[in-house]
């Protein structure tokens, strides 16, 4: 998670709707940040007048700040923090909202959260904050949190004869989370083109229905992602990451984790801790649910899904391993959230280290996500090829009988 970065964010097309161009949003530019005595301003210039939505959270203390889609085309310069603001961030949150998030060092109020209407139609958004005692923020923030609980939608239906493997595909961060971000490169950027190539090989070969988490540049929290999984009757859940170790520039190569409530070393266990908080670089309330869900059966499915895990991601170690470098330890576990469904077989794939310099090249690279892409595809296609041959040696079983 990379606090207070500035960098301007995109979208493209949302699953099912029509193509937006970035010409089709509002844009922000000329951001200003501004100190007088208890009060800090926060102001960009807009190329029209958009409705704001504004309100405080605590732990962390942070002002989200709620826009329609914005093209934000922020200057490289622009000043960072000043009093009580340590940071902010902005980018799309959903496909029709983006969110600034302000992180806050000491307790404040929102004074003003408005879009101005200036001359010729163009706009200017004004946050205006002043600081306050620890007792007045946090009844604030209670009040927020009530008024912003929503119900969440209904699941989409699977497809009614649908033969083919489910293959859940989830490019990690995106929107207002970029990820770890280095020279530039964000990782949302760099898993959701490798996702997408993944989603095209697996749908050339006609035997897979093939779910993105996301397809564009947008947020998606954590539960969702596990949801989409568990609603589609996933077969497969493959989450795409690429790690970053900034104290040891030198580690390089991929890593495969499956989901364990302890994990194998101390490294999988702060990757996994930095993943879980996905959710906090939204602006997100949130933590993980435990299904309380109590017998013998739910104990026996949650064990059988994670020896197919276990099974699918010894395949991705062999056939990445003979493509692409892998790290020299490289299958893991730690307890991710985001491979919690206990019905759905699920790995995490690090596609690399973008702390490394040359692990970073390679992740650009289109030739070596050529050669990654179609490692993964193949362990996919050797996972089912033994469910395809086992399902056939019990049917020849059973007639033998």
């Amino acid at each position: 998670m990379a606090a207070g970065l500035c960098a301007a964010l995109g979208a493209v097309p949302a699953q099912g709707e029509p193509a937006k161009s970035q010409n089709d949003f509002p844009v922000a530019t000329d951001v200003r940040l501004e100190q007088q005595g208890e009060t800090v301003k926060l102001s960009m210039a807009l190329s029209t007048v958009i409705g704001v939505e504004a309100w405080v959270q605590a732990a962390p203390d942070r002002v989200i700040i709620e826009l329609p889609s914005t093209n934000f085309q922020i200057q490289s310069g622009a000043r960072k923090s000043a009093g009580f603001i340590s940071a902010y961030r902005y980018g799309l949150f959903t496909a029709d909202k983006a969110r600034i998030i302000i992180d806050l060092s000491q307790p404040a109020t929102i004074v003003k959260a408005e879009a101005k209407a200036l001359r010729g139609g163009l706009g200017e958004l004004v946050i205006e904050l002043r600081k306050t005692s620890r007792s007045e923020f946090l009844a604030e923030a209670a009040k927020a949190k009530k008024a912003n609980t929503t119900v969440a939608a209904p699941a989409p239906a699977k497809p009614p004869g649908e033969t083919r493997r489910t293959v859940v595909i989830d490019p990690g961060h995106g929107g207002i989370d970029p990820g770890t971000v280095v020279a530039s490169i964000a990782e949302k950027s760099v898993v959701l083109n490798f996702g997408l190539a993944l989603k095209e090989q697996l749908e050339a070969s006609g035997r897979y229905r093939v779910i993105m988490t996301r397809d564009d540049d947008r947020f998606v929290p954590l539960a969702d992602r596990v949801k989409v999984g568990q609603d589609e009757k996933a077969d497969l859940f493959i989450s795409i990451h690429a790690d970053s170790l900034m104290q040891a520039k030198d580690v390089r190569g991929a890593t495969i984790y499956t989901r364990s409530e302890r994990a194998t070393d101390a490294e999988a266990a702060k990757l996994a801790a930095k993943e879980n908080e996905a959710d906090a670089a939204a602006g997100l309330e949130t933590s993980e649910e435990v299904q309380d869900v109590a017998g013998i059966l739910i104990d026996l499915a949650r064990r059988e899904t994670r020896t197919f895990s276990g099974v699918f991601a010894r395949n991705l170690v062999d056939k990445m391993g003979a493509s692409v470098r892998m790290h020299k330890i490289p299958l893991r576990s730690a307890r991710f959230w985001v491979l919690s469904a206990p019905d759905v077989p699920s790995v995490l794939i690090e596609l690399g280290y973008m702390s490394s310099p040359k692990d970073a090249e390679l992740l650009t690279s289109a030739e070596w996500r050529g050669k990654a892409v179609g490692a993964v595809g193949a362990a996919v296609e050797e996972y089912f090829a033994r469910e395809r041959a086992s399902v056939g040696q019990a049917a020849e079983n059973r007639h033998a009988q």
